[in-house]
């Protein structure tokens, strides 16, 4: 039997990638899941594959606190707890810093930072009761600063000094904190990311059809929140260039220097 069986789940940014694997996962599972966006006709997949009363949507942007505040506070209303918290909304960018604006940095902070600690924040008391789960989605950049993805990087260093603080302060709680960090994955995240202007790119320079699918990246975190890991990298090419980076700092300069950057220019 499913350790989500009549668990409340809830999955900021559940209408795409990784976010609607997860959403779409915990329901065949028996969970009841309570998912936000900014875009609520992206989740109509939902009236049409699942029964009334198993899920809720709930139109928010992370990056607003009051959105966040109303997104838990509809949760409580609805199902009257929460077991798992799964911080997933996220947003990419692709630029140099000399050449981005400030408020393209700003704009990745509020959404992949700040929207995680809204949501966590007015959760909290309510985990702390359940002794439930709160997960980040991290990134192997928040390991290894990634060159055209200072902001991106920034804010998944700061998601999860954050998230290792909570998780020594709730310690003796019965809450388990965690964050991991797919690695590169079949999504829309890179035809969102932002560009130097605070526009979505609207491409992706990798080959999607190559790349893990957001599916299996799915099953992969949920099977590490259900076995409560302390914290999930995915794929041999993540996990090898966060132990290079631990032992190997330079080399590994060098390295991700050489994939970022092809004939001395930025692959965006």
């Amino acid at each position: 039997m499913s350790q989500f069986l009549h668990k409340v789940a809830l999955v900021t940014g559940g209408s795409d990638g990784i976010g609607k694997a997860m959403v779409e996962i915990l329901l065949n599972a028996g969970a009841y899941v309570v998912t936000c966006g900014r875009n609520i006709e992206k989740f109509d997949f939902l009236h049409k594959l699942y029964e009334e009363g198993t899920y809720h949507v709930e139109k928010a942007d992370v990056s607003i606190e009051s959105d966040c505040q109303q997104f838990i506070e509809a949760a409580l209303k609805r199902y009257g707890k929460i077991d798992i918290l799964i911080n997933n909304a996220g947003i990419s960018m692709r630029a140099e810093v000399m050449e981005t604006k400030t408020d393209t940095l700003k704009k990745v902070m509020d959404i992949n930072f700040w929207g995680a600690v809204y949501c966590t924040k007015y959760a909290l008391p309510h985990i702390v009761k359940t002794k439930g789960v709160i997960a980040g989605i991290s990134s192997i950049a928040g390991y290894r600063g990634l060159p055209g993805r200072s902001g991106y990087s920034a804010s998944k260093f700061a998601l999860q000094g954050w998230l290792e603080s909570l998780r020594a302060e709730l310690l003796h709680t019965g809450v388990h904190v965690m964050w991991v960090c797919p690695g590169f994955t079949a999504s829309s995240i890179r035809q969102h990311a932002l560009n130097a202007d605070t526009k979505p790119q609207g491409e992706t320079p990798l080959d999607e059809s190559s790349l893990m699918s957001a599916s299996e990246c799915a099953a992969h975190i949920l099977q590490a929140i259900e076995n409560r890991k302390r914290t999930l990298i995915l794929t041999f090419n993540g996990k090898r260039t966060v132990w290079m980076n631990k032992w190997f700092p330079a080399l590994t300069d060098k390295l991700v220097h050489r994939f970022f950057y092809k004939n001395g220019k930025l692959i965006k």
